[in-house]
């Protein structure tokens, strides 16, 4: 018996191994049905009564009355019941409890003052009936919590047992034994069955919990908690499918953190992750419930605004840009951070999804171009600007195959002797369609695209090989683009084409602007060290337009210097350009370096440049660029000039002067 009332009572603290979620479920089978409830009470109080009335015991009779009133109770507390009741209602739920509970007593009691007070055997088995079938209905019918099915069988079964024991024929008995037997029975079978649909339920809680996780693993991003580009995308296409017949606006906001990527190189991707985390808030304080915020990837967020017209959007940008005034501080980090934003609208920007986003993409691109930290509204003008990089990307990458570049060389004079002392490459495309193509406009996009490797091998396979029809005291000229420099493959590649031209090193002269120093700068000065080492020389081409720093020039020893057109122009009446361009000569003469004076377009820049000491000029006024043929025998012509008579000008500048 000890062994017994232990295993029930694991039974009954059991409960707890079920999860919440599991037993939740379970104990809405408590208050499952009304109509059981109803007839079982309906059965219980007709039994007790006929019991009462035949045995003319005033005490049963009493009992009917406490079964009728418990049978009321419990009925009008279940209508008012749900599966998960309100936690205000919660006392409800502890009432109705305590009704079935009182029922069970009631019916143990009534059964064992039935055995004990009455002396007709008729009227027993009725009575045995009632707390029997009253134990199996609650045992059949609560698995969900297994203290009923338990507890009340207890109270139903236990006084009716001890009623027949009682009695004392060995009939009654027997039965007791009989009921004992059924109620460990019960108590087993209920056990059984909670277990299995307790777990069950459990797996079915946990597949429910994982189908949650994975939904919104799929719709939200997993660092910032905003929706992910997929959910952006669903939302906004049902946007545009209830759009179709109202055509309402909505707004795409297309935002890029500026120099993102220089705050996690400098001080590393974990603080680049809690700062996006920050953006992520602040850009949901800015909307204000205007509308959803979006990661699209890395840097970049999507700001959805159903019903905003381009004013909205417009003030919407605006206040997004001024919450960005504010630093953020990030782990004892003070970072200032701008943004770059794109504004599209629909329907005016595009009536599908894929044509809005792109506009949008194209607004953020002229923004960022535009100097950053703004906001730019699409427009039309920039579809075509941008079907033009299209072509010229497309172009750019066929170009070198279908052999449409071509290279021109433009003189550098020495205005001591007047003589070319170097000779600039410059490369020239003609595109199939679009006709001549400036390098202006091309190598950015070269660069882009990640071709400009590509071609710098073949500008410096061109031209070293040009350079081996001059004179041997003629230099050549190359510009590098600061891309170049991203890469260790810069000197090999020269050297290659050194060496299998022929060209000495000390012909070669590179010509690199400032910003090669922007961008991971020791790998660029350990590159352009090395390129000393091989015997190139080195100027530093549009000096004073980027971010000039005077120790570019002490640490790396330029051996040129070229000064920017821009400096040229006005040059007699800018005070402002003459005091730039006499602070470079004096710089470059107390450092060891030569001076180009570049774009020199008119006698008057001439004079100038030549009276404040400029070493050398080049420009359209001495000679324009021309092709390869016409500056070898222009290069020819020079070096039949009699060498007694070295001071005498240069044939090629005096012939285009």
């Amino acid at each position: 018996m000890r062994q017994l009332a232990k295993h029930w009572l694991t039974q009954l603290l059991g409960v707890s191994a079920i999860d919440a979620g599991a037993r939740r479920s379970l104990a809405a089978s408590l208050t499952a049905s009304t109509g059981t409830i109803a007839l079982g009470a309906i059965v219980s109080v007709t039994l007790s009564f006929v019991i009462a009335r035949q045995s003319h015991d005033s005490l049963l009779l009493t009992l009917v009355g406490g079964f009728a009133f418990l049978s009321a109770l419990r009925i009008g507390l279940r209508s008012c019941l749900k599966p998960d009741p309100d936690p205000r209602s919660r006392y409800k739920e502890k009432l109705f409890e305590a009704a079935s509970w009182s029922f069970a007593a009631l019916t143990g009691l009534f059964t064992f003052l039935t055995l004990t007070r009455v002396d007709d055997a008729t009227l027993h088995v009725p009575a045995v009936a009632l707390a029997a079938g009253y134990a199996s209905a609650t045992a059949c019918r609560n698995a969900g919590r297994i203290r009923v099915p338990i507890g009340q069988p207890l109270l139903c079964i236990v006084p009716a047992a001890l009623g027949l024991w009682m009695v004392g024929a060995l009939a009654y008995q027997l039965l007791a034994l009989a009921l004992v037997i059924m109620l460990v029975g019960l108590v087993e079978i209920s056990a059984g069955t909670h277990r299995i649909v307790g777990n069950a339920l459990r797996e079915e809680h946990e597949k429910s919990l994982l189908a949650t996780k994975y939904e919104r693993l799929a719709r939200f991003d997993s660092l910032t908690g905003v929706e992910n580009r997929m959910a952006m995308q669903i939302r906004l296409r049902e946007i545009f499918e209830n759009n179709r017949r109202s055509s309402d606006a909505v707004a795409i906001l297309w935002m890029d953190l500026d120099r993102f990527k220089e705050i996690n190189d400098s001080i590393g991707h974990l603080i680049g992750d809690y700062l996006l985390c920050a953006v992520a808030e602040k850009l949901s304080e800015a909307l204000d419930g205007r509308g959803h915020v979006a990661r699209f990837g890395g840097d970049e967020f999507i700001l959805i605004c159903p019903g905003v017209n381009r004013a909205g959007a417009q003030a919407i940008a605006a206040d997004v840009l001024d919450y960005f005034r504010d630093s953020f501080e990030i782990a004892e980090h003070t970072l200032s951070v701008t943004a770059s934003i794109g504004i599209a609208v629909a329907p005016q920007d595009g009536r599908d999804v894929d044509e809005l986003m792109q506009h949008a993409d194209m607004a953020l691109y002229e923004a960022k171009g535009s100097g950053r930290n703004r906001a730019t509204s699409f427009t039309w003008s920039m579809k075509d600007r941008f079907s033009r990089i299209h072509d010229l990307e497309t172009g750019l990458r066929k170009a070198i195959a279908n052999r449409e570049f071509s290279l021109q060389f433009q003189p550098i004079f020495d205005y001591t002797s007047g003589k070319v002392v170097a000779c600039e490459a410059l490369i020239r495309w003609v595109h199939p369609k679009l006709g001549s193509i400036q390098p202006k406009e091309f190598i950015p996009i070269a660069e882009n695209i990640g071709i400009i490797t590509e071609l710098t091998d073949w500008v410096l396979a061109h031209a070293c090989a040009a350079a081996l029809d001059w004179p041997e005291d003629i230099r050549l000229t190359v510009n590098m683009s600061p891309a170049l420099f991203q890469s260790t493959d810069l000197p090999r590649m020269i050297i290659s084409h050194l060496m299998a031209t022929g060209l000495p090193a000390r012909r070669l002269e590179l010509e690199v602007t400032e910003n090669v120093f922007l961008v991971d700068q020791p790998r660029t000065s350990a590159m352009l060290l090395d390129l000393r080492k091989i015997g190139l020389r080195l100027a530093l081409d549009d000096f004073g337009t980027g971010y000039s720093s005077l120790s570019y020039l002490s640490a790396y020893a330029f051996d040129t210097i070229k000064v920017d057109q821009s400096f040229m122009r006005d040059v007699r009446t800018s005070a402002e350009n003459q005091a730039v361009v006499q602070s470079i000569i004096f710089l470059a003469e107390k450092l060891g370096m030569d001076t180009v004076a570049e774009g020199i377009e008119t006698e008057d820049q001439q004079a100038y440049t030549r009276e404040t000491g400029f070493n050398f000029a080049q420009g359209f006024l001495l000679c324009q660029p021309v092709r390869r043929e016409e500056i070898a025998r222009l290069l020819r012509e020079e070096m039949e000039i009699d060498t007694q008579r070295s001071r005498r000008p240069s044939k090629i500048m005096r012939r285009i002067a």
